[in-house]
């Protein structure tokens, strides 16, 4: 199989043609300008991932809403779940860049924290 990918490890935006079989991990990359683009393409491939971020009410008013981001990249197949969570909750101040507002999200070991001040 032949599947082209643009590489989102750095800002190169390389275009990135990646020809495997059944088994991805052994895949043949090209078009990479950096060994970032490899490794991009096999897990984008065998398990995607993306950071995820969100807003959530707060109970300030002067601050009605909080942005939140995941602290990992997040498994694509799970980030609707992970979206009904995070849109569900609510945080009270005070609050810090970089708190966990939920710690371990979906059992994945990655946590949903605070984007602001």
């Amino acid at each position: 199989m032949i599947k082209e990918l643009v590489c989102i490890s750095c800002p190169q935006g390389c275009r990135l043609t990646v020809e495997y079989t059944d088994d991805a991990s052994n895949a043949s990359v090209s078009g990479n300008r950096c060994p970032r683009g490899k490794s991009y393409a096999i897990s984008e491939l065998t398990d995607p991932r993306r950071i995820v971020t969100a807003v959530i009410p707060t109970g300030d008013p002067a601050r009605p809403v909080l942005p939140v981001r995941t602290d990992k990249p997040f498994p694509k197949a799970k980030i609707a779940e992970l979206l009904n969570t995070i849109y569900k909750m609510r945080v009270e101040p005070p609050f810090s860049c970089g708190d966990i507002l939920l710690e371990n999200a979906l059992g994945t070991g990655i946590n949903i924290i605070s984007a602001e001040n």
